[in-house]
This record gives structure tokens, C-alpha cells and sequence, in this order.
């Protein structure tokens, strides 16, 4: 695990969404690691003040729009021509338009899909090419509760993300028996104090952290696996499991926790 996780670190990180908000503080953590990080986002403005905020030499923007194939496939050619081959992708990139469903239209729905869920498929897909010659790669989608208890005015945004967590068990069971050491989890940093979330939520900086250091971790039982900012969360025992835990004493297992972080 050790070898592996060293690689990881030697390799580029590529951050979506990463001009501002927890997209920022991500590639600001990673590069005060000594990772060099690739942060893709729309607004060149915006990346070049997060490029001045990161650690001299270690930040690479890239302005493309993640919705968009063509784009994505030109930036990672750029990535890998100026940097070297991926190894960590946190897919952060998101919209969240607060309509509600009748002020939608089908286009507009459909546009936040493609960014939301469009921008993972072309991202991963990208990253993918290079882990794959390499076999060892992390993958960390940056998700939320959205589905499985949807706001007002959040349709199109909880569909998104419903969809996106159902693409990472895709992706495992396509890859995971050939590519055991591309790693792939879900996590969730909770509301944070960005535009998307509320004045009153997490600092994005204390949330970077975490994930972070949970991208860092680069270990085959967290293929699949969904952690709530630094915890994991286990999916729900059957009664027969339980009773079974029962009958030979066994203590229900623990969640883990991001290593080093309270």
C-alpha cells in the first residue's frame, strides 16, 4: 500500500471545478503536499487566482469546460504533455441551478446533467487512459446527499447526483477485477460555506483537508466505499447479519476514519 500510495503522489492530480470554492482549497491542500495538481475549470480569471494561491510551480490551469468531450480530451492531452500521466482525479465540478421543476426546461434540466454527470463521464474517461497503462490510479467523485432526500428546486441537481454515484459502482464492476490498484470511491464534504451551500456551512478549507487526504489514500478496500467528510459510511446490515453477529459475539464493524484527521 505504501508503493502504491507513493506513486500516486508522484503522478498529477487533476481537480475539476477547481477556479473556486472547495474546487480551490482542494488544488491550495494538494500542492501545500507537494502534488502537483492540474485544475480544470471554465474561468481563466478564476484559475489564475488559484494558481496564485497555490505553491509556486506546482499548479497547472486548464480552462475547459468539463460538459465538453472535446475540450476535456485536449486539456488532459495538455496535462500529460506538461505535466506527466494522471494518477488522482477528484471529480468536484458541479451546478446547482435552485429551479424548480416547472421553471425547467427539458434543455436546461439536461444542461445540468451534462455538467454535473456529463463533465465525470468525460473527466474519468480522460484520467482512465492513463491509469489504465499504469494500473494504479484514485478516483474520488465528490457527491452528495441531494438523492436520497431531495430539496425544493433541486431536481435536476439530486438526479445528477444520484446518477453519478450509480456511475462509480458502474465503473467498478466494469474495472475493478482487471484494475484492481484504480480506485474508486464517493465522498461527501458536507454543506460548506460556497455559493452551492450555505453562509452558515463548513469552511470548504477544513473540508480540503479531508479530501484530500482522503484522495491520498490509496488502498483497494476503499473501492466503492462512500465517506461523509472524514467517516466512512457503512452500508446498512441485514437482520440476518446481525443476528449472526448476535449468536458469536461479534462487534458490529466500525466506520473508518481519514487517516491522520480528526
Amino acid at each position: 500500500m505504501i508503493e502504491t500510495e507513493t506513486k500516486i503522489r508522484e503522478g498529477v492530480a487533476v481537480v475539476t471545478g477547481a477556479g473556486r470554492g472547495l474546487g480551490r482549497k482542494l488544488a491550495i491542500e494538494l500542492t501545500q503536499k507537494g502534488v502537483r495538481v492540474a485544475g480544470i475549470g471554465r474561468n481563466a480569471v478564476a484559475l489564475a487566482e488559484t494558481a496564485h494561491a497555490c505553491k509556486g510551480g506546482l499548479f497547472l490551469a486548464i480552462s475547459a469546460d468539463v460538459a465538453n468531450s472535446d475540450e476535456v480530451r485536449q486539456g488532459f492531452s495538455e496535462i500529460k504533455r506538461q505535466m506527466g500521466r494522471v494518477t488522482i482525479l477528484i471529480n468536484n465540478a458541479a451546478i446547482y441551478p435552485r429551479k424548480d421543476f416547472l421553471q425547467e426546461t427539458p434543455e436546461s434540466f439536461m444542461e445540468t446533467l451534462q455538467v454535473n454527470l456529463g463533465g465525470i463521464i468525460n473527466c474519468t474517461h480522460a484520467a482512465l487512459q492513463d491509469m489504465t497503462e499504469t494500473g494504479i490510479g484514485r478516483i474520488v467523485d465528490v457527491g452528495s446527499f441531494a438523492d436520497l432526500g431531495p430539496a425544493p428546486c433541486s431536481s435536476a441537481y439530486s438526479v445528477s447526483k444520484g446518477a453519478a454515484r450509480i456511475l462509480t459502482k458502474a465503473l467498478i464492476a466494469d474495472l475493478s477485477d482487471r484494475f484492481p490498484d484504480i480506485v474508486m470511491s464517493v465522498w461527501m464534504p458536507g454543506i460548506l460555506a460556497t455559493d452551492m451551500g450555505m453562509p452558515d456551512g463548513l469552511d470548504p478549507a477544513d473540508a480540503a483537508k479531508w479530501g484530500v487526504s482522503f484522495a491520498l489514500w490509496h488502498d483497494r478496500s476503499l473501492n466503492g466505499v462512500i465517506f461523509e467528510r472524514n467517516q466512512e459510511i457503512l452500508p446498512p446490515r441485514s437482520l440476518a447479519g446481525r443476528v449472526k453477529d448476535l449468536i458469536k459475539l461479534r462487534l458490529p464493524p466500525k466506520p473508518r476514519m481519514v487517516p491522520g484527521l480528526a
